[in-house]
């Protein structure tokens, strides 16, 4: 996702190099400008961008506390303030203390996710997920998820107020998802990456289809407590031998954003693909998403003769002629947009916008395109605000060093 060094010039090779590794795309250099050619899917969408935010330092999520106040998250550690459509020059809260060092060019490591609690109005607590550094032994760093509320009276965190919930040793920079989102029931939702390099290669079968990892999975845990957290009953693995009893769903590589559709309470993740697959699942309690078995609905290892009996296939995919890494996004249940109505708006990082519309028992895949929006941007976030309208957080380049990412709200045309 950031830096002061553009693909395409001097370290064009260093880019190459950890995009290949870190992310296991090989065909990022020859894809990040191409738009994505969808056949037979249904009537683009036009709509504009209006700028919300600028400046920004490769955002990786946002918040809405009140009705016209935006909390941004960079991936270097600050959350950031908007309020009454201005950038504020007091941060929410600063945790680059808190993190691993960041490399500017390209990490998929900082802070990566951000919630209010269900009752932030009353108790001012929230969430966020972030990468600090580990000891442990072949650990590259430390998935840390952490409570902290509000000062009184104050548009500023309480540093002193910070509660470790849940740490997740990680063994590779990579594949660490970090979206966190609480659902209707009350309960937080949290992703995690398979653990990082290429072809979930930890242990015999990888991690995304062992149940005594939470790694590949999507969590659930309740949070109200004053130290850690409980394990909901209702939880699918709860008592299932040495199954970690967190785990909600399994068999995903990098679910980097997920959220719940407000009408329907369905829960979409866009899952990061490996070479050539990338695809968008609704996640069902205890469901297995195939990796690394599959990929997409396609054998990934073994490469062929797979067993996709117990996989739950994924509602869309594309290949990477198309894109290279799915950033998911949000069922719109605003208001001022009635063209997408009921509609999940999800983007690829490349920068080309999608969304998907139920047919029958079948979604179908259009583009969304927008106007007075600048092109070769790439897309890390979406944002969904009380009234249900969407925001995209962008990125001109591919890590945290720059400092020209921003935030547009999707507007009707």
């Amino acid at each position: 996702m950031k830096n002061k060094s553009l693909p395409g010039k001097k370290t064009f090779l260093i880019l190459s190099s950890i995009a290949v590794i870190l992310l296991a795309l090989p065909s990022y250099v020859l894809l990040k400008n191409k738009p994505p050619a969808i056949i037979d899917g249904p009537a683009p969408i036009t709509l504009k961008a209006q700028q919300i935010a600028s400046g920004l330092h490769a955002p990786t999520a946002a918040a809405f506390p009140v009705n016209g106040t935006v909390w941004i998250t960079e991936q270097d550690g600050k959350i950031r303030l908007v309020k009454n459509g201005k950038m504020s020059a007091t941060n929410v809260l600063d945790l680059h203390r808190m993190l691993v060092n960041i490399n500017d060019s390209y990490d998929e490591r900082g802070l990566l996710g951000i919630a209010l609690h269900p009752q932030f109005a009353t108790n001012r607590k929230f969430y966020v997920f972030y990468s600090a550094p580990s000891n442990a032994s072949k650990s590259d760093h430390k998935g840390t998820l952490a409570e902290y509320r509000l000062l009184p009276n104050s548009d500023m965190a309480d540093p002193k107020s910070a509660r470790i919930v849940l740490t997740v040793e990680e063994p590779e920079s990579n594949h660490n998802g970090g979206c966190i989102q609480f659902g209707a029931d009350g309960y937080l939702y949290i992703g995690l990456g398979d653990g990082g390099g290429a072809g979930d290669r930890h242990g015999d079968t990888g991690n995304g289809q062992k149940l005594d990892t939470w790694l590949g999975k999507i969590l659930r845990i309740d949070i109200n407590t004053e130290t850690g957290y409980k394990v909901p009953k209702d939880n699918p693995f709860v008592g299932k031998g040495n199954a970690k009893p967190e785990i909600w769903a399994y068999g995903l590589r990098n679910p980097w954003r997920f959220s719940f559709d407000r009408g329907s309470n369905q829960l979409f993740a866009g899952d990061v693909g490996q070479d050539t697959w990338e695809e968008v699942d609704i996640i069902a309690k205890g469901a297995n998403y195939g990796w690394r078995l599959t990929e997409g609905t396609h054998c990934f290892n073994p490469s062929s003769g797979c067993s996709t009996k117990g996989i739950t296939m994924p509602i869309t995919e594309y290949s990477h002629k198309e894109g290279i890494s799915v950033t998911g996004g949000y069922v719109y249940n605003g208001t001022q947009i009635a063209a997408l109505k009921a509609k999940y708006v999800f983007a690829d990082w490349t920068g080309p916008i999608f969304y998907l519309e139920k047919n029958g028992d079948k979604w179908l895949r259009g583009k969304v395109t927008l106007q007075n929006y600048p092109t070769n941007l790439k897309i890390t976030a979406f944002g969904e605000d009380p009234s249900g309208e969407l925001y995209v957080l962008t990125n001109p380049d591919t890590g945290p060093g720059n400092t020209s990412g921003g935030m547009f709200k999707i507007v009707k045309n």
